[in-house]
């Protein structure tokens, strides 16, 4: 089957001798994967190792998902296609779950018993309407309506009691008194949304060490026409756009030792990069895990992912998170007192099982595209440019994930995210002053880079970072502060030519 033919392409990849220095990847002082064998652990360590030779591809590059990568035509759905190693029966949950991913919800009470309950504030009818084609969403034009960007909301703890239970991961934010976690934009028939995001844009100007200027947009937040009393004068706010949706169950079968063993809180080394792992949750087992999920890795699984966006984004109970009014503080009586799509004789939520478990099935077996042009001189030429301006310390190209996952679509897989999943001090420009779980208000996620060059393709746009305030890749880079300024300042000392092999390379991904 397919699968045994993904397996065999990784397998061949672990016959590589192991090679000395291991790199700082997977030092042997630091935590250990306990799924493999001494033997695979070696071999594993060696085929992670960051590579020094940039004169050729390294083996399978261009399968950046593994076995699970996508092959498929280049086009629109290249972010929609179904884990390459998947089986047939694997194929169908996949299909249903795409029908319930692209499913438009509806107000209750509705003759649609199955698709009411929506809102009674929500952000969107339907996943795909913020993961439009499974890619990355983008603030508002002028004069349009925030879909596939929202704005995230809270404020200071201010007891004791409140202090404990951030401290302790029960709650990762102090939601808004009146306007709750999440601004909700869209209300149903009888009830008034929240308000409208507003977004100014300053443009500043750099300069490159060549010459060139650059124009950065500086982008101020803030809302308009509230329909339920004024905010807190301490609210906190910070905007989010949807990220591409691509390999996601790929990194939840990286083992956590792995993500771990990247960690240099405390800079240790003195490189001036303290990667921070972000612990949170689990809703189930209510024990606390490493969470990579998220713009500040708030997250712990998939499963809690979807089930927090059919919540907090459509309105929609499941039985992972049950209030039938989603998004509705406690202070919006009018909201809370609005019909539920809650149907007894279909279960307790409005999304009973199994549509939670498959929608999540489905997040979790979108494809990575295959890598295009690996061997060309100008992307090797980008690669040795990305590894020596610093960017793959954070961006860390590749890991193998754990012999344990249970779909066997990705386990044992050699993978290429160019993420370490950790939080990093992105410097003030990028800083929205809003700490939530265990991200300080500096601090991001690295986002995973592959499938970037199909942005424009997929989205039929280049708008990056976590509120698509950059235009483009030169952009992107020049916003990096902090952690990331070497990198940035390295990138603005390099000729034209040079940053144009750059971006080739990052196009290829």
């Amino acid at each position: 089957m397919r699968f045994a033919a993904g397996m065999a392409i990784f397998a061949a990849a672990l016959t590589v001798p192991l090679a000395l220095p291991i790199g700082a990847a997977i030092g042997l002082d630091r935590p250990v994967r306990d799924d493999l064998a001494p033997k695979d652990l070696a071999r594993v360590r060696a085929v992670t190792t960051p590579t020094t030779d940039f004169t050729k591809p390294e083996d399978f590059e261009a399968m950046p998902g593994g076995g699970a990568t996508s092959t498929k035509l280049v086009n629109r759905d290249s972010f929609s296609q179904v884990s390459a190693n998947q089986t047939f029966a694997g194929e169908d949950r996949f299909k249903l779950g795409n029908a319930l991913f692209r499913k438009l919800w509806v107000s209750s009470p509705s003759s649609t018993e199955a698709s009411d309950g929506l809102g009674p504030l929500f952000n969107a009818r339907s996943c795909q309407s913020c993961h439009i084609k499974d890619g990355r969403g983008r603030p508002p034009r002028p004069g349009e309506d925030a879909v596939s960007m929202f704005l995230r909301l809270s404020v200071p703890p201010s007891t004791e009691e409140e202090r404990r239970k951030l401290a302790t991961h029960e709650l990762s934010r102090i939601p808004e008194p009146t306007y709750g976690g999440q601004f909700q934009t869209f209300a149903t028939p009888g009830l008034k949304p929240e308000g409208r995001v507003v977004i100014d844009y300053d443009e500043r100007q750099v300069a490159l060490a060549d010459g060139t200027t650059a124009s950065l947009r500086h982008p101020t937040y803030s809302v308009a026409d509230l329909a339920y009393g004024p905010m807190a004068e301490n609210v906190l706010m910070s905007p989010r756009v949807a990220p591409p949706m691509i390999g996601l169950g790929l990194v939840e079968q990286i083992e956590p030792a792995d993500i771990l063993a990247l960690a240099d809180p405390n800079d240790a080394d003195g490189d001036g990069i303290s990667g921070k792992p972000s612990m949170a949750r689990d809703p189930k087992s209510g024990e606390p895990v490493l969470a990579r999920f998220g713009w500040k890795a708030t997250i712990p699984t998939i499963e809690t992912q979807t089930a927090e966006a059919f919540s907090g984004d459509i309105g929609i109970s499941t039985p992972l998170v049950t209030d039938a009014f989603g998004e509705c503080s406690i202070a919006q009586t009018i909201c809370r007192d609005a019909p539920s799509g809650v149907q007894p004789r279909l279960g307790e939520v409005e999304a009973p099982d199994p549509i939670l478990g498959l929608v999540t099935f489905y997040s979790q077996n979108l494809a990575v595209p295959a890598r295009r042009d690996v061997d060309a001189p100008d992307v090797l030429k980008g690669k040795q440019l990305f590894y020596d301006a610093g960017c793959a310390t954070c961006h860390t190209p590749k890991f193998v994930t754990s012999r344990n996952a249970k779909d066997k679509a990705l386990r044992f897989q050699l993978i290429w995210p160019y993420s370490d999943f950790l939080l990093h001090d992105m410097g003030d420009g990028l800083a929205d002053g809003r700490p939530v779980g265990d991200a300080d208000g500096n601090e991001w996620r690295t986002p995973p880079l592959w499938g970037i060059g199909l942005t424009e393709i997929v989205n039929g746009h280049t708008l990056f970072l976590h509120d698509g305030r950059a235009r483009n890749l030169t952009e992107a880079i020049l916003w990096h502060g902090g952690e990331g300024k070497p990198a940035r300042d390295a990138y603005a000392e390099m000729d034209k030519a040079d940053r144009a092999a750059l971006h080739v390379f990052l196009e290829s991904l």
